[in-house]
């Protein structure tokens, strides 16, 4: 069929045909309908236990608050350890998690705070497995392919989306929820053995790995000292803080037309579907718009899809203004993701990404429960009204971040530099560490030379030292000196590792206004342990 073939040769598929991505793909695909199905099945079990908007909201928030609250930790895991392994373990908790759900439901022992108990526990699964599939796939694909294949992994979310409340509406009308989790764990069972068989590259370092604890600190700095990831964290928590409102009430807005399950498991596929169509189109539409023209008109179209769809409940216009809203949907969290992936270095990745999910997560659950608060004091069509309408004034309120800030640097990494000049015996563990590096300059290009500093300050703290300074020499005009700390001496190895080739840039143009033939001096010292105080009266 050559209709099928072209389809295939679509540059928004071009990553599929890498078998490493696509059998990645296929098991963030079941990944991804384990949690619809769980989602929807939640969902309408909570309407069937009681009638509070409130509670039935909760269950968005139950799903997404544990990636908020744990992100960080499973992006540090997933950078320090096997990710092939955690990825895989994420797939036996949402597993289990779900037998225990059916086990349950077929009891008829589930109540309204217990499912909330359980939504949470299936959530920690979530919370651990976005981090280590968004580090995975820019190592399996190539750069220029990369907004392709972080599309495909907007189109696995959505396609199960699709299939995903489709069945489990169907199951839900014709058996009841304790199938749809039996359901779920068959599906996560099915993902385990996709990411099981799936054989990884090992990282190779020669250094010990990464303590828990300091990970978690490296990468909160690294995202702090980034300026661009700074606001894409916050552009995606405002637009899910708007955005959830949606879809946290759709239970209620599909119930309050008449249309019972069956309405809301159309809502939902239309959501899923309209994102679909949208994301094959990304190739072409970014030829023609810029990522903060995406972010702001997926905004806007957004907040008045949602406002049409509560303002009139008719489904003949409904269900396309839910498919549109999905593709407003995608077109700005996939743009918002790309961003994200463009400015972190793969040392970091997973950690980066961690925080990004945390404030989408952040943003969906804070919002859910806001919403469905005022929706149980206004009603659900004025909430929705409501959360679009802040919506577009935070957007007019930031126009001025900018997700595109500086461009796109090459963060691909560089060799390890050497550590010389080291005559003594250092264990991996002594610290801190403090290197100093002096500058000879002409005074004319003074101001230059601090800006570049100042990206170089970003640059060291971003790497994960803990201090920095920059002093000038009383008796010397012109001389510079540069210090910053690392926290032990297998840290400042470390550091050395991370280097990219931004980073390398930088330091050639840090170069470029030394006079001196030879490289700026370069000095490392090492804390030293003073001796006990003497006891006093001695």
């Amino acid at each position: 069929m050559p209709w099928f073939k072209q389809l295939l040769d679509a540059p928004a598929l071009t990553p599929l045909k890498g078998h490493v991505y696509r059998g990645l793909w296929l098991a963030w695909l079941v990944a991804n309908l384990t949690m619809w199905t769980h989602d929807v099945a939640a969902a309408w079990l909570m309407t069937q236990l009681t009638d509070s908007a409130v509670m039935v909201a909760l269950v968005q928030t139950a799903s997404t608050l544990p990636v908020f609250m744990l992100g960080i930790a499973s992006g540090a895991m997933a950078d320090i350890v096997d990710r092939r392994r955690w990825f895989a373990a994420t797939q036996a908790w949402v597993c289990v998690t779900a037998l225990l759900l059916a086990v349950l439901a077929s009891l008829d022992a589930l109540n309204a705070p217990l499912l909330l108990v359980l939504t949470f526990v299936n959530g920690i699964g979530l919370a651990a497995r976005w981090p280590v599939f968004s580090a995975i796939v820019p190592d399996v694909v190539p750069k220029p392919e990369l907004p392709a294949a972080l599309a495909l992994g907007g189109i696995s979310m959505n396609l199960s989306r699709v299939i995903g409340p489709v069945i489990a509406g169907a199951l839900l009308a014709a058996s009841g929820p304790a199938v749809v989790f039996t359901l779920n764990a068959i599906f996560a069972s099915v993902g385990f053995w996709l990411i099981w068989r799936w054989k990884s590259e090992p990282r190779s370092s020669a250094l010990p790995g990464e303590r828990f604890v300091g990970a978690m600190r490296v990468g909160l700095q690294h995202v702090r000292q980034s300026p661009r990831m700074r606001v894409v964290v916050l552009r995606v928590f405002l637009f899910f803080l708007q955005a959830s409102a949606l879809l946290a009430l759709l239970p209620l807005v599909a119930r309050q037309s008449g249309g019972g399950a069956g309405m809301f498991t159309a809502m939902m596929s239309c959501l899923g579907a309209g994102a679909i169509v949208a994301a094959l189109q990304f190739p072409r539409w970014r030829e023609r718009w810029g990522r903060d023209q995406f972010v702001r008109w997926g905004t806007v179209l957004h907040a008045m899809l949602s406002t049409l769809i509560v303002s009139v409940p008719t489904p003949w216009l409904v269900l396309p203004a839910v498919a549109l809203a999905g593709a407003a949907w995608i077109s700005t969290a996939n743009t918002l993701v790309m961003s994200a992936q463009f400015a972190l270095p793969n040392w970091v990745r997973a950690r980066g990404m961690s925080i990004y999910q945390m404030a989408l997560m952040g943003g969906t659950a804070i919002g859910a429960g806001l919403w469905g608060q005022v929706a149980g004091v206004i009603g659900v069509p004025h909430a929705i009204i409501a959360a679009a309408l802040c919506g577009v004034l935070l957007l007019y309120a930031t126009r001025r971040w900018s997700v595109e800030w500086g461009g796109d640097e090459d963060l691909s990494p560089q060799p390890a530099r050497a550590v010389a000049d080291v005559a003594i015996e250092i264990q991996p563990d002594e610290g801190p560490v403090m290197v100093v590096v002096e500058y000879l300059i002409d005074t004319a290009r003074a101001p230059e030379f601090t800006q570049v500093m100042q990206a170089t300050r970003l640059a060291r703290l971003r790497q994960g030292a803990l201090s920095w300074g920059l002093f000038r020499d009383t008796a010397v005009p012109g001389r510079y000196v540069e210090y910053f700390v690392d926290e032990s001496w297998v840290e400042h190895l470390r550091r050395q590792e991370r280097f990219t080739a931004a980073d390398e840039g930088l330091r050639a143009r840090r170069l470029g206004f030394h006079l001196l033939p030879e490289p700026p001096k370069v000095q490392r010292y090492i804390g030293a342990t003073l001796a006990a105080e003497p006891p006093t009266g001695i």
